[in-house]
């Protein structure tokens, strides 16, 4: 015990020696960007900005200080939280591959998906993207629309039994908790032809394995937890994989466990495709177009065992959780105002479908991409991206900034290491591109004459950052469009969701936890949850 404790004593005096030689280094200085003050050399602004809810920090200091604002991270080091239009646009599309993920990050995020697409950089990450890229265009995504029903559909039915069995003929369910089983086994059958059966089997191992996964890594955090993720960016990989091998933190545990059981069953399905493939019996469910253009690749640009092991384990968790919580959040804004619930309603009944629904029949019903839109923007998942300048870059601005000094900056120099904070959520609520009410949950703004522009062209739906941008955008943000519209128009048009007592709007929480997380203020310990009252929905005249 006493050599593990003097040896991660020693390992860390390494690290911060290692720190203050690299600011030293450093010929630029971004000193003179104003931000919020800092009591804590030792932990900076970080306690208050991963304690507070998702979003709520970054909505103050974008609001206090504009779209360039300089944070204190732990140690002292000076980092950028960005929100500007064109700064942002120069950092995703334009120089996407100068800069890269931090390293802490691209470490945990490893430690749980593998080395897949997400944690990639520069040439790997454009190879592997080509190979993935034919499972999620337009065309394959609008042809996964009955998968997505018959998930919904399937999800319908289990509460019409249980408000059926009951004699006020209504009953309360958690909605992250049946729709994320949903999700998953959508996301079974839309990319690898595969049942999970999570909706029909409530102790389902895959489905209990990623329950609260970030929440357990990220939420709730101590002192020492926000200490070492600010410390972690600065640390070169091969450093974080030594500790994580040797000096595994604990909240890293179920991460690890979620890895391996996740990879044994990719290693199964990626078994079955190939097989399939060989014998020519290869389907067209995303994971099968994958394996197909692997193997139509040459050796040195096709993916390795562990790279396809690692693609399918971020399509599983990125293609249903997010789209889960997304969900949640949708219903948590109907249950808020009765009247845009209401009127959604009325016009998923207003198409009097007599067959299956399809992606056409969605492109009529304007309310409900509205409804769609707005619950991205007022409640992106990835409510921060982190990115870190590869070498010295210069900002461009679209809004002028004004220095500490009183100097006007158009754009701004910044030094190599220097960690950049994207918040999705603030920019999300830019007044100058959605309107004055930006903070307010809104569907008629997408649908006015002057509906959200920017000057500067961000992202790939509509103008918001909620899948972030340029070439390393989300894969599948087609995919998620889709099946929140599914799954709205299923359940909004079956169900009427109120929520179970006066206080639950102001108890709801967004809890910070990389993944924006649903959670109860004065039950913040269990994690994701929003309990709503269902019935059947009513004929209204």
């Amino acid at each position: 015990m006493s050599y593990t404790l003097a040896s991660a004593s020693a390992l860390t005096c390494i690290v911060v020696l290692y720190l203050v030689y690299q600011r030293f280094q450093r010929r630029i200085s971004i000193s003179h960007v104003r931000g919020p003050s800092s009591s804590s050399w030792l932990y900076g602004n970080w306690i208050e900005f991963l304690e507070a809810p998702a979003g709520e920090v970054d909505f103050r200091w974008s609001e206090q200080f504009g779209g360039i604002v300089r944070i204190k991270a732990p140690l002292g080091e000076d980092r950028l939280m960005i929100t500007d239009p064109k700064a942002i646009q120069y950092v995703y599309h334009t120089a996407s591959y100068r800069f890269p993920k931090p390293t802490g990050r691209s470490a945990i995020i490893r430690s749980l998906f593998g080395p897949g697409l997400t944690v990639m950089e520069g040439h790997d990450h454009k190879r592997a993207r080509k190979i993935m890229l034919p499972g999620f265009g337009g065309p394959e995504s609008r042809s996964f629309l009955p998968v997505f029903i018959g998930a919904a559909g399937k999800l319908a039915q289990k509460w019409q039994d249980l408000i059926a069995s009951d004699a006020q003929q209504m009953t309360v369910v958690s909605i992250p908790w049946w729709i994320s089983r949903a999700t998953l086994d959508a996301i079974g059958e839309a990319a690898f032809d595969y049942q999970f059966g999570a909706l029909d089997n409530t102790g389902n191992a895959l489905a209990d394995m990623y329950t609260n996964l970030f929440f357990d890594v990220f939420g709730l955090p101590t002192k020492s937890s926000i200490l070492s993720l600010g410390i972690a960016d600065e640390i070169p990989l091969s450093v974080i994989n030594f500790l994580f091998r040797y000096f595994p933190p604990r909240r890293m545990a179920h991460i690890f466990e979620t890895n391996k059981f996740s990879t044994s069953v990719a290693r199964k399905l990626v078994e079955d495709k190939t097989v399939a493939l060989l014998e020519g019996r290869s389907r067209r469910d995303i994971f099968s177009l994958l394996v197909k253009a692997n193997h139509s690749e040459k050796k040195e640009t096709g993916l390795e065992e562990k790279e396809v092991l690692a693609q399918m384990n971020t399509i599983i968790l990125a293609g249903h959780e997010t789209t889960a919580n997304s969900l949640t959040f949708a219903f948590f804004e109907l249950c808020k105002q009765p009247e845009i619930q209401k009127r959604l309603r009325a016009e998923i009944r207003a198409m009097e479908k007599t067959s299956d629904y399809t992606a056409s029949d969605f492109d009529n019903m304007p309310y409900l991409t509205a409804v769609v839109k707005e619950t991205l923007r007022v409640h992106p998942i990835f409510y921060n991206t982190f990115r870190v300048a590869g070498g010295d870059e210069v900002l461009p601005l679209l809004n002028p900034l004004t220095l500490d000094t009183g100097e006007v900056l158009t754009e701004l120099p910044i030094p190599k290491g220097t960690k950049i904070i994207t918040s999705v959520a603030a920019y999300n609520r830019n007044k100058a591109i959605f309107g004055e009410d930006a903070d307010v949950f809104n569907p008629d703004r997408w649908l006015r004459a002057d509906a959200p522009q920017s000057k500067v062209s961000l992202g790939v739906y509509g103008n918001l950052f909620t899948f972030v941008g340029g070439a390393r955008s989300c894969i599948g943000w087609k995919f998620a469009v889709l099946e929140m519209h599914a799954f709205l128009v299923e359940l909004v048009g079956k169900f009427e969701f109120e929520f179970i007592s006066s206080t639950s709007v102001n108890d709801f929480r967004r809890e910070a936890s990389q993944l924006m997380t649903p959670t109860i203020e004065s039950e913040r310990e269990k994690g994701s949850q929003l309990s709503l009252r269902i019935r059947a929905a009513r004929n209204e005249a």
